[in-house]
Parts: structure tokens; sequence; C-alpha cells
């Protein structure tokens, strides 16, 4: 996992279907990174994208922790399998705020985001359909509000593993390379 888990927190995954591998690298690339910086543990995708995996296990490799991108083949059947709650992020669900006590309860989750035409069929196979608004907007930013309510921000610091760390300042960029591997 990236960070350490709340006591009680639920684990969390995400679920990116409808992928298109020639279309879509950079979107599903920012769902993956967003997913890894705010808490989930892995990022199931489908239909699997192998260059798209690698690439993201690569940030993994500098930055630290044990996020993990896996293919999947047959989201149905991907979803009807998961021991857990299915959270599907959708501007029709109902309202974050509404359900965030019980989401928090749970001990398993997937945060279901779709590509640019989601199946009716998610609908009904969800356990929940949640709107994090109720206008348009992107599965990326309905992912980070909903980590971000369900972990909260993580603070500066490597991660375990990491090669490289970020130095927070009002201004400029800054980077150490760290001996070792980090924590």
């Amino acid at each position: 996992m990236p960070r350490p888990r709340r006591s009680g927190a639920p684990r969390l995954s995400v679920l990116r279907i409808g992928h298109r591998a020639g279309r879509d690298p950079r979107l599903t690339t920012h769902v993956a990174l967003t997913a890894r910086a705010l808490g989930a543990e892995r990022l199931y995708l489908n239909p699997p994208d192998a260059e798209l995996a690698e690439r993201v296990e690569r940030v993994g490799r500098q930055w630290g922790g044990t996020f993990a991108v896996e293919g999947v083949e047959d989201w149905k059947a991907f979803v009807r399998q998961f021991e857990g709650t299915v959270v599907h992020l959708t501007m029709y669900g109902q309202p974050l705020e509404k359900l965030l006590p019980k989401l928090r309860t749970r001990s398993s989750i997937l945060l279901v985001v779709g590509g640019a035409k989601v199946p009716p069929q998610l609908y009904g196979l969800a356990t929940h359909n949640v709107a994090v608004g109720h206008q348009p907007h992107s599965e990326v930013a309905a992912l980070a509000v909903t980590l971000t309510k369900l972990r909260g921000i993580p603070g500066p610091g490597p991660w375990p593993g990491a090669t490289h760390v970020i130095v927070p300042r009002a201004r400029g960029k800054a980077v150490r390379k760290l001996a070792g591997g980090g924590p």
C-alpha cells in the first residue's frame, strides 16, 4: 500500500473501464496517478494495457509505495465477483456526502470510473452509484474528491521504497534523491 491505512479504514481499489489504448493513455494515466497518490492500493484496467501499467509502475519505483496496475479482460465478471462494496462514480448517482458515513465503515471498496460511454449494465451491477456533483466533470476529478473524502490528503515525505522525494517549497521545485531507497 502506498501509505499507511488508518485502522478500520477501507481497502481501496479503482477499476477503469472503457480504456482505449490508442486514444486514452493520458487520461487513464491521470486516473492511475490520482488513485496511487490519494490512497488506492491498485488500479484494475479494462481492457488491459501493458505499456500504461509499466509507465505507472515506473513512477512507483521512483516515488515509492506498492501501487499496482492489473489488467481485467471482463469487467462485468470482475465486478460481480468483487468481494466488497462497488461504488460507481457517476454524475447521475446519489450525493457522495450522503453515502460517506456508510462507505467509511466498509472493509473493501472498488471505485469504478468509466470512459467516454459508460455501459448501462454498470448502474445495475454497482452497490452504489455515487455523484461528486450533478454536473458533467472528469472521472479524474470525481476519483480525487472521493479518495480525499475517504482518506484525507497525504502529507509530505517519502513513501517506503522511494528513491526520490519532493521538498515542499513556497516557490520553485525541489526534488531530493534519497540514499538507500527511502524510509
